[in-house]
């Protein structure tokens, strides 16, 4: 055997360690918004004024397929808000009589409304315990979307799923 011959080393045949993820590049730092909601989602709001009758709001709930409309003044502000629960509420007062009312009679006009940067966990708690399910978003006294408690949910389930899958991305390499 020549002199300069050097059987191979263990530390030879390993690959060098690479740390491309780590727990801190791997979770989301942060606490969700409704501004991250809103632009996933969208700000497109629905309204309708409180001289329509509840026979028109009820059919731009079904074309819509949503649950509630924004009521607003001839300038577009905020002046109340109408629910499946409101329209409902009445069906009941007033039998056979319902859909020729004026919405801004049914409405309510006490709106809790949330502002872009407020957390979403935040807006969850309110809406669970003022038990209502839309709450319109709005910053510097301007209508900017709505957000309802079936887009919050999704929002934090779709965060779990990514939380998840880079965890499991962390621990398997």
């Amino acid at each position: 055997m020549p002199s300069s011959y050097q059987a191979p080393k263990r530390e030879d045949h390993e690959k060098p360690a690479t740390y491309s993820q780590t727990t801190a590049s791997n979770l989301k730092a942060g606490i969700a918004t409704v501004a991250q909601l809103l632009d996933r989602k969208g700000t497109e709001v629905f309204s309708i004024r409180p001289a329509e009758t509840l026979g028109a709001a009820v059919k731009v709930l079904r074309d819509k397929r949503i649950g509630a409309l924004l009521v607003t003044d001839e300038t577009g502000g905020l002046i109340g808000i109408l629910s499946e629960r409101d329209i409902v509420r009445k069906l009941a007062e007033t039998p056979g009589q319902t859909l020729p009312q004026l919405v801004g009679d049914v409405m309510t006009d006490k709106v809790e409304t949330c502002a872009t940067d407020e957390p979403l966990v935040s807006v969850l708690r309110r809406m669970t315990a003022g038990r209502f399910r839309h709450m319109p978003v709005v910053e510097d006294g301007l209508l900017r979307g709505i957000v309802t408690i079936g887009d919050v949910v999704n929002h934090r389930l779709n965060e779990l799923e990514h939380e998840a899958l880079k965890l499991k991305q962390l621990i398997v390499g």
